[in-house]
């Protein structure tokens, strides 16, 4: 696959260290769950204009062991700012082995046991796309998916296989990616087993060198790099990174060597074009293995030295160049419009050299980037929550495409019409901070969430997982980014944060205002309303803004505390332990239920969920729009005292999260925090139910960012597909479709705050669940004041059937919709269900034997799919019920193909059944994702939450999985084909382009 581009993270903004107290819960209905997140949508849409290699890969998380996710030491002591060398270099942290073989092959080693019995291995490469000679485009990517499929060791589809019985999953566990410079391959593995630990050293060093690259292989894989270029580039947004990229890296190589490549080369490359790339770069000097688990060190570099000391140095091989991104003196402008494109966004790009961060006085000068970055970024958040704000939302950031080069932008979501007004607005706010920089209170805030989002991970430094490593590691190796350790790092936070000065800050405006080497970047939708600005109407906003007069910045904060009077404490009428799964039950005088289990998983994390029956259920047809957003505009709208900029700045410095939501059949709250900030958490949930705000600015923003999603949502494919579904299985059904744009401008505040009233005016049949870190009594103390003091009437009630059932039969039905080559198609079984324990596991498993069994078929065999999707679903409310969706992209001339072979598949497993084979993959994948799983707060949260809301379960039963995976047999798999893909009840779904025939309907 094709690597997402992100954020050189030595210079990635720190995450904000309290979580959005308003985000969007997972029990909002899943049509307005899409809404809403589309509405989160714009530092995605950045990432577009600057993604030049984005991809369907799976961005990478944010490493969760320290803010610049970079640099790691342990052991230094902490001194004064001034005891410190500016010019010392930033040591390799003690806990990592590093070294280097007589071939040049580095490699990277650290025992860590998080999780227990798993270990991390990466295949650096230092080679990627720009390498590539003419005939090769595309190959280096090319060449990653050929290296699973046939090594010296293991023949075609036999490393997948042995990756899979070991418990791993193809993609989650074991995966690759190629980018512009590098292409890395990566491997989790169980270290239970020596075995299987050898076996996968013998995958690393076949990689390395021993690739057969089989001309047969070659030829099947051909469709299935299309399909990924189809998947990837075949929509509007590969059409408009195709109109941006000239701009963006003007005058460069990389600009002719994306990584997907040309697909004239992918189609008819031949297999000697492989092996020369192969040859010439995949060698020692070019390449990292990196070692982050649970196994013994000594042992590991055992291992490396045994694999790879035996792999030639070539004795001629050419130097690995180096390519730049060069400069321009004048602005270069990309206005881009595409008829499905639904945004409209403008963004100033400042390309400059890659930064060096190799000395403490390089670190400091990253930390007063993130500040400067933050600071404005909190500014143009409190802009975006006005009802007259000029952009819907707007940040700044700094990224990477390629390693000589960093890309420093400003952008903005705007409405329709509104891209010269926001990007004016977007450089007042630089130009503000250029003439009169920064309050002290700013900087004072910012200095705290810095400080305490390094605490947290220092804090957290014995709980990282071994993934986090890795990725720091190879980012070591191929980009030289330190790994002085979190120690050493929150050492240089604390000396350094409160010597770091306005001026300094300010100064740095003045970077996003020059011309030289400045990209301006347009792209909206294309209507015949709708011109787009010329290159001198953008021009001329830089002009405007650098004649006008600006205001400085007044920062209003409230010193009002978040609750004037802790409520007195309620009485515990209940306790009770389960010591066998570490719970505690707790019930409080009003009637609240407590849920408590504390953990060691992660040393400053506590999460939790809330629950009550009802939800929009019993709210009428005429108000279930009001019920539905509530939430979103009382958060939106602060707490209590506070509105939601004040709430912001009163919460600088902590880490906490409350949600509250109302979801169609229950209401309740989700969040977390860390240990330290729990009172704040439990003043929130206090708050939220006792003095919500319902304010008409949020809800004029609300309605403007909703409005203008919805505006030119009808032009994308994706829509016309999902409103097809809707309307096939619920008839249009309010509840379930996407609201219209005059729904949401009649929308009623007042309905709004009453529905939201009315659900959390009786708590006394709430459950509360906490997770995490915590003392139970103190926790218990916080409930027993800040939950026991909430109202509670005893009013009995419970969630009511409000949508139409899912029809019976067979629906098919073709969507014409599209400018690409490319075709959607869903299948989706659904049908009544024994909702239990056993048959969701029999479900689940027929789900994953599927996905083995297309996945070798549609892609591996025919090659016509990137990847298909097989999602179970169960429900026992209102009615007990199952789904099964299948779901692919693929070449319209062959969607009656792959259709016609899912179904020979789905007759198999109903006929002969599944191999013992593919039943022994997927319980060991279940049984080795479980290991992980349980250590981890999020999966108790989930299983108490899910135990607690129904009891008519037992929860004993999370002890006894083990047990269940044990007992499936093929012929259960076998049983449940029958049962659940069930050819007389089911949804075909195709979206095809415009111009495309219509495929038969089986």
């Amino acid at each position: 696959m094709i690597r997402a581009v992100r954020e050189r993270r030595s210079f990635r903004p720190a995450a904000q260290t309290h979580p959005p107290v308003g985000r969007t819960p997972c029990s909002v209905p899943s049509t307005h769950r899409a809404v809403m997140h589309r509405l989160r949508l714009f530092p995605l849409l950045l990432a577009l204009l600057i993604g030049a290699c984005a991809s369907a890969e799976r961005t990478h998380p944010t490493t969760s062991t320290s803010p610049s996710a970079a640099l790691r030491t342990e052991s230094v002591p902490p001194a004064d700012a001034a005891s410190l060398d500016l010019d010392a270099p930033l040591l390799v942290d003690a806990a990592v082995r590093v070294g280097r073989l007589e071939n040049g092959l580095t490699y990277y080693i650290r025992h860590n046991a998080e999780p227990d019995n798993r270990a991390e291995l990466r295949l650096a490469v230092n080679a990627g796309s720009v390498l590539e000679d003419d005939d090769q485009r595309g190959l280096a990517h090319f060449l990653e998916h050929m290296l699973f499929n046939g090594t010296r060791r293991f023949e075609k589809q036999e490393l997948v296989n042995f990756l899979e019985r070991t418990g791993m999953r193809f993609g989650p566990d074991v995966n690759a990616y190629t980018s512009f410079d590098e292409t890395v391959y990566m491997l989790t593995i169980p270290t239970d087993s020596t075995d299987i630990v050898e076996k996968a050293f013998d995958v690393l060093e076949d990689w390395a060198a021993y690739a057969t690259l089989d001309p047969e292989e070659i030829e099947k894989e051909r469709g299935v790099i299309i399909e990924e270029w189809r998947l990837r580039d075949q929509n509007a947004s590969g059409r408009i990174r195709e109109k941006t990229l000239p701009a963006l890296l003007h005058g460069s190589r990389y600009r002719e060597r994306l990584p997907i490549g040309d697909t004239t080369v992918i189609r008819h490359a031949p297999p000697a074009a492989f092996q020369r790339f192969y040859r010439t770069w995949y060698r020692p000097d070019l390449m990292a293995v990196v070692v982050v688990g649970d196994l013994d060190v000594d042992h590991a570099e055992a291992l490396i030295r045994t694999h790879f000391s035996t792999l030639p140095a070539p004795a001629e091989a050419p130097a690995r160049p180096h390519f730049d991104v060069p400069g321009h003196e004048k602005t270069l402008y990309a206005i881009v419009t595409d008829p499905e494109y639904p945004y409209s966004t403008v963004q100033v790009v400042y390309k400059q050299p890659a930064d060096t961060l190799a000395t403490v006085r390089d670190y400091r000068r990253m930390l007063v980037g993130q500040f400067f970055n933050d600071m404005l970024n909190n500014r143009l958040a409190e802009i975006a929550r006005r009802p007259d704000a000029p952009f819907l939302g707007a940040a700044v950031s700094r990224g990477a495409i390629a390693r000589p080069a960093a890309f420093y932008s400003i952008g903005a979501q705007v409405q329709d019409g509104g891209i010269l007004t926001g990007l004016e607005a977007l450089l007042t706010e630089v130009e503000r901070v250029r003439r009169h920089g920064f309050t002290a209170t700013e900087l004072a805030r910012q200095q705290q969430e810095i400080v305490r989002a390094y605490q947290r991970a220092y804090n957290e430094r014995n709980t990282t997982n071994s993934a986090a490593y890795a990725r720091e590691y190879v980012a070591h190796y191929l980009e030289r980014e330190p790994i002085p350790g979190i120690a050493y790092e929150f050492d240089l936070v604390r000396r350094y944060a409160s010597t770091i000065t306005l001026d300094e800050l300010n100064a740095r405006a003045a970077d996003l205002l020059a011309e030289r080497n400045r990209v301006v970047t347009v792209v909206m939708p294309e209507k015949p309303d709708l011109p787009p600005p010329s290159e001198a109407d953008l021009a001329g906003v830089f002009q405007t803004v650098d004649a006008r007069a600006i205001d400085p910045y007044e920062d209003a904060v409230s010193d009002q505390p978040l609750v004037a009077e802790v409520p007195p404490p309620a009485p515990v009428v209940e306790r009770r332990e389960i010591p066998e799964v570490g719970v505690t039950e707790v019930r409080l005088a009003n009637g609240i239920r407590l849920v408590l289990k504390p953990t060691d998983f992660k040393e400053d994390e506590v999460r939790f969920t809330a629950f009550s029956p009802g939800g929009s259920s019993l709210v009428g047809d005429e108000a279930y729009l009001e019920a539905d957003f509530a939430p979103t505009i009382i958060t939106q709208s602060g707490v209590g005292p506070f509105d939601r900029t004040q709430l912001e700045k009163h919460l600088a410095g902590k880490v906490v999260s409350v949600a509250p939501y109302i979801g169609e059949l229950e209401e309740g709250f989700n969040g977390g925090g860390s240990p330290e900030d729990l009172e704040t958490l439990f003043q929130l949930i206090y708050l939220y139910v006792t003095q919500p705000r319902a304010d008409s600015s949020a809800l004029a923003v609300f309605q403007q960012q909703i409005g203008a999603y919805l505006a030119n949502r009808s032009a994308t494919p994706s829509a016309a597909l999902e409103d097809t579904l809707n309307a096939a299985l619920y008839g249009n059904h309010l509840r379930r479709r996407v609201p219209t744009l005059s729904e949401i401008q009649a929308f009623d505040l007042r309905e709004a705050e009453a529905v939201y009233r009315d659900r959390f005016a009786d708590l006394s049949d709430f459950t509360f669940v906490f997770v995490g870190a915590f003392d139970v009594d103190r926790l218990i103390q916080l409930a027993q004041s800040y939950l026991g003091s909430l109202p509670a009437s005893g009013r009995q009630e419970t969630w009511r059937d409000v949508v139409p059932d899912l029809p019976d039969g067979v629906i098919q039905k073709t969507v014409r919709k599209g400018l690409a080559d490319r075709s959607q198609v869903l299948l989706y079984f659904h049908g009544p269900f024994v909702y239990d324990r056993l048959h969701r596991h029999r479900l689940r498993s027929l789900a994953e034997v599927l996905n083995i069994r297309l996945r070798e078929e549609l892609r591996e065999e025919r090659g016509g799919v990137y990847g298909v999707s097989v999602r179970p679903s169960t429900s026992d409310r209102p009615d007990s019920t199952y789904s099964l969706t299948i779901s692919f992209t693929t070449d319209p001339d062959r969607v009656d193909e792959l259709v016609q072979a899912v179904f020979e598949q789905i007759d198999r497993l109903k006929t002969e059944g599944p191999t013992p084979d593919d039943v022994a993959k997927v319980k060991e994948q279940q049984r080795r994702e479980r290991e992980t799983q349980r250590e981890t707060n999020g999966f108790w949260l989930s299983v108490l939450d899910f135990y607690y809301s129904h009891e008519n379960e037992d929860l004993l039963d999370v002890l006894r999985y083990e047990e269940l995976i044990a007992s499936l047999t093929p012929e259960d798999v076998r049983q449940a084909a029958r049962t659940y893909l069930d050819t007389t009840r089911y949804v075909r779904a195709v979206l095809l382009p415009d111009a495309a025939p219509a495929s038969t309907e089986n």
